[in-house]
């Protein structure tokens, strides 16, 4: 394998990686604009800082499952993780 190819090999790795958390990140930001909440509402609701809502939402921080879980109740629903 040349060195192109490693490079290649390598970014496809990266975005296998990502694609999850971005996915996760979507789903929170899609469920909370549909239901109507604001971060500060979801907030009081969840007991996670608005500002570190923001941060996932913006891809600066990366969430964990126990804040994703916190998320999803405080907004009625439920976190689903599957592997494929």
């Amino acid at each position: 394998m040349n060195k192109n190819n490693k490079q290649n090999a390598e970014q496809i790795k990266k975005v296998h990686i990502i694609e999850p958390e971005y996915q996760a990140i979507l789903a929170l930001f899609e469920t909370r604009t549909d239901l109507g909440i604001s971060q500060v509402e979801l907030s009081k609701r969840s007991g996670i800082r608005q500002s570190n809502i923001s941060r996932i939402e913006n891809g600066t921080c990366s969430p964990t499952i126990q804040t994703l879980s916190a998320l999803a109740i405080a907004m009625g629903k439920k976190l689903e993780i599957k592997i494929k």
